[in-house]
């Protein structure tokens, strides 16, 4: 019954995901790494990129991915209820309003919208903490 409400969901899923050539790519800036993400062509990551440059304290939560906390909440218009958040996957955890860069897979999670995916410096991860900068991806 479970798989069945997962499948059913999947292409509302992947309707929100896909990413779109207009969507800009971020980059979290350390004093020690830079990190590039592809921005997922969704509400929600359109609204976190309105409110970019931002400056956010990410520590480590659960040895499982990394979490900052927003001042202002994201747009969940159109979101789906949850994800199963991979290496590498940039999101929004709605029911906290944090922002999470999960750098080991995990199970699903209600109120999790993938944002984006790393596309470069997932082997920096580990390197990221306290305050970064994050702001558009000028190329």
């Amino acid at each position: 019954m479970r798989q069945a409400k997962i499948i059913k969901l999947l292409p509302q899923f992947l309707a929100f995901t896909i990413a779109n050539d207009n969507m800009s790519d971020i980059k979290i800036v350390s004093d020690k790494k830079e990190i590039i993400v592809n921005m997922y062509d969704n509400p929600t990551s359109q609204s976190l990129i309105l409110f970019l440059p931002l400056r956010v304290k990410f520590e480590d939560y659960a040895k499982t991915e990394k979490i900052a906390n927003l001042l202002k909440k994201l747009s969940i218009k159109e979101a789906p209820t949850g994800a199963f958040p991979k290496k590498g996957d940039f999101a929004y955890y709605a029911p906290w309003g944090n922002l999470a860069i999960f750098y080991k897979d995990f199970s699903y999670s209600n109120g999790l919208i993938i944002l984006g995916h790393i596309e470069e410096g997932l082997e920096d991860l580990d390197k990221i903490g306290g305050y970064v900068e994050i702001q558009k991806n000028e190329r």
